[in-house]
């Protein structure tokens, strides 16, 4: 957590809102999406699906392939637990369905399924294909459960990540949205992204979680951001955009996800000055 102290401060310095933004494509992606206000009926899904997890007091054996975590201690954890600590917050959860929405990708990959808060964004419509990647066999085998009982329509794949990923490299295929949440680690991210590159188009979107998770995670977020097939990043401090959009001049924006960017992250503003006092 100590670690947050410095990035969030120069987050909040740095950051802008749409109007600060001179790019239309950005501009557009803040006003019509990001700050998008409506309350879409796939809320109540989400929030449902949240709920149902919550209520779960059943303890499972969690593989970590990653880095592990900051909040358990054991292995052995409560499901509830895990869907209250580790999973995606209720605010992202539905900004990640809203850029769905914006963006209409037929194929979505996700890696790192959890118990899938995320993947439930990702699957609430009716254009996508969704698969999503797990090395976990018992946190799979509980995100399997609840993909049936909401009807979500979901490819759930048990798999070490790079070994998957290989085959993509090998054959690739067009993927037009991937999340990226598994392995928080420098190198590991670095060679996700290495071996995903021939399944870009022109209208991919990438979305990295926790680019301030570490100092690593913060140097390999600075490498995608100067790689030459990369025209446009969007560091939202919780994830950051991608995008290889040829037409683009090549530019690094840092943006808040909300108008009331401060009033919706007051706890973590109020965690943030517990630390430094």
């Amino acid at each position: 957590m100590q670690h947050l102290v410095k990035p969030y401060l120069k987050f909040l310095w740095k950051s802008t809102n749409a109007h600060g933004v001179h790019s239309p494509f950005v501009f557009d992606l803040i006003r019509k999406c990001f700050y998008d206000s409506k309350n879409h009926p796939q809320y109540k899904v989400l929030e449902s699906y949240r709920n149902s997890l919550l209520q779960n007091k059943n303890t499972i054996e969690v593989t970590d392939f990653g880095v592990g975590s900051r909040v358990f201690k054991s292995n052995t954890r409560a499901i509830n637990k895990i869907a209250e600590n580790a999973g995606i917050s209720p605010k992202d959860a539905q900004l990640l369905f809203r850029v769905v929405n914006y963006f209409q990708p037929k194929a979505i990959l996700e890696i790192g399924t959890s118990l899938g808060l995320a993947t439930s964004a990702l699957a609430l419509n009716d254009f996508s294909e969704v698969t999503t990647l797990e090395g976990c066999p018992e946190t799979a085998k509980v995100s399997q459960q609840q993909f049936g009982e909401f009807n979500l329509k979901v490819n759930s794949v048990v798999t070490e990540f790079e070994s998957y990923l290989k085959t993509l490299h090998r054959t690739p295929q067009t993927l037009h949205l991937i999340y990226f949440d598994g392995n928080h680690s420098k190198e590991a991210t670095l060679n996700y992204f290495n071996l995903l590159l021939p399944t870009i188009s022109n209208e991919t979107v990438w979305i990295f979680d926790d680019i301030h998770w570490s100092k690593g995670m913060e140097d390999a977020w600075e490498i995608i951001k100067k790689h030459p097939k990369v025209t446009v990043t969007i560091d939202t401090f919780q994830w950051g955009f991608v995008f290889f959009r040829k037409e683009q001049a090549k530019e690094d924006f840092i943006v808040r996800t909300s108008k009331s960017f401060f009033l919706d992250n007051l706890l973590g503003i109020k965690n943030l000055w517990g630390l430094l006092h």
